[in-house]
């Protein structure tokens, strides 16, 4: 059993013992979220939004928040199934104190999470984290004396304002997307992904073809949207000679689009492309992670624009973002922060810019794709004990990769100007993460195997 708790909230595997995600478990965190919210809004009407992905977990575990959060005298905007950048519009659109998201994201579905959010929609900051980790450790639960039941009240429409949001921003052409009259298989991995890009599509006068499409949290295959992941989205868009192939992750911040040829473009090109999009438009600077492709490097360059990395996980990046004005960004995995829209990886922003790129380019979407930079990234994991060492691994790949410069930011970045490679250990799971990028398949492999031989 696995219980992992971090910047991105607490995720774990079900089960009934203490180190998982069981009930127990998932009551006090949502009590010291709620004594935090207390402390945070003393005197203030208190109301937070809740909201799941199509984890089966969900439909229980969401009863067991929204009754904690009203027991401790807190209001409750009841998304119930819904994305991540859902509930994250939520807060900001109903001016809400905060929200919790119940999702596991890429892990399977025996994982869930509780993702925090605060009052601007934004993943809560590394300090704040830590204060909820403290309350929970220390057992200090909010005192519900002479406290009022705090009220549920449901949101039914969440999706529509989701999506009437993306057809107003400023760089998403809705009559250009719905003059071509596009050909579109969604992936929706049987989770809320399988409801509302279907739902944006066809109001975009797009021909959707649904596979996985029904959120009751069967993923029908592993639910991180990697290539090998994808064969039948691949298979289905050249079955129905499609224009392209979308693909997202169970809460719906994460996506990767297919060709028109069956060929998946890679998560890491998802905010290239964007960006590229973006950046034709209007100038100023970008922002990814020290894990994502040199691909956005080498578009702001194009455009004469910086671009920053910070550490990996979104609230990493979006501090970042807002610390140098930053006019788009997000993260190698698929997904795309549009500060126009809200600070969050949003699978629907993607999906809006793209397909106006391509309406207005009038190309096919592997000829828009051959002209973005080219790079091999290879992304390998190493499962861990607790007990493991990071700091002896970083001093054995220092002593390997001597002739290479050092980043130690987030975990030991090595790199020179045409190649790096990125160790750290994982937010989300028990693992490392590995992550090489050169602009050879042959030189990434290379690489990968000196790490390798550094560690054995």
């Amino acid at each position: 059993m696995v219980l992992i708790k971090s910047i991105s909230g607490i995720r774990g595997t079900l089960g009934d013992d203490e180190n998982s995600l069981n009930p127990d478990n998932l009551s006090r965190f949502v009590h010291a979220f709620s004594l935090f919210q207390r402390k945070k809004n003393r005197n203030k009407k208190i109301t937070i939004a809740v909201g799941r992905d199509g984890r089966e977990s969900g439909q229980k575990f969401i009863k067991i928040v929204n009754k904690t959060l009203s027991i401790c005298g807190i209001h409750v905007v009841n998304i119930d199934l819904t994305t991540t950048p859902t509930a994250q519009l939520v807060i900001i659109k109903k001016k809400l104190s905060g929200g919790i998201m119940l999702t596991a994201s890429h892990n399977p579905k025996n994982w869930n999470a509780l993702k925090f959010f605060n009052d601007k929609g934004e993943f809560l900051s590394e300090h704040d984290v830590k204060e909820i980790l403290d309350i929970e450790s220390n057992n200090l639960t909010p005192q519900i004396n002479n406290i009022d039941l705090g009220k549920i009240n449901d949101l039914k429409d969440s999706f529509r304002l989701h999506i009437d949001e993306i057809l107003n921003l400023k760089h998403v052409n809705p009559q250009k997307i719905r003059d071509k009259k596009f050909k579109i298989v969604v992936d929706g991995i049987n989770s809320s992904g399988g409801i509302i890009i279907p739902m944006l599509l066809e109001i975009l006068n797009v021909e959707v073809i649904k596979i996985n499409c029904v959120p009751d949290g069967n993923f029908a295959h592993d639910p991180e949207p990697l290539d090998k992941n994808l064969s039948e989205l691949k298979k289905e868009v050249l079955a129905h000679n499609a224009d392209l192939g979308i693909a997202v992750d169970p809460d719906v911040d994460r996506l990767v689009f297919v060709s028109e040829k069956g060929e998946t473009l890679g998560e890491e090109n998802t905010l290239i492309s964007c960006a590229d999009y973006i950046l034709s438009k209007e100038s100023g600077p970008a922002v990814t992670n020290l894990s994502s492709s040199m691909g956005l490097r080498d578009v702001c360059t194009k455009y004469n624009v910086e671009c920053f990395s910070a550490k990996v996980g979104e609230i990493n990046v979006v501090e970042k973002m807002k610390a140098v004005n930053a006019i788009i960004g997000g993260e190698g995995n698929g997904g795309i922060i549009y500060p126009e829209s809200h600070y969050g990886r949003d699978a629907l922003v993607g999906v809006g810019l793209l397909l106006t790129s391509l309406a207005l380019k009038d190309k096919s979407i592997s000829k828009v794709f051959e002209e973005l930079p080219k790079y091999h990234m290879l992304k390998e994991k190493i499962n861990i004990d607790a007990n493991l060492n990071f700091n002896e691994i970083k001093i054995k790949l220092k002593s390997a990769f001597q002739n290479y410069s050092f980043n130690e930011t987030d975990g030991l970045k090595i790199e020179n100007k045409s190649s790096w490679i990125h160790v750290r250990k994982s937010n989300t799971e028990p693992i490392i993460r590995i992550y090489i990028e050169s602009k050879q398949a042959e030189i990434s492999k290379s690489m990968f195997n000196s790490v390798k031989k550094a560690l054995s």
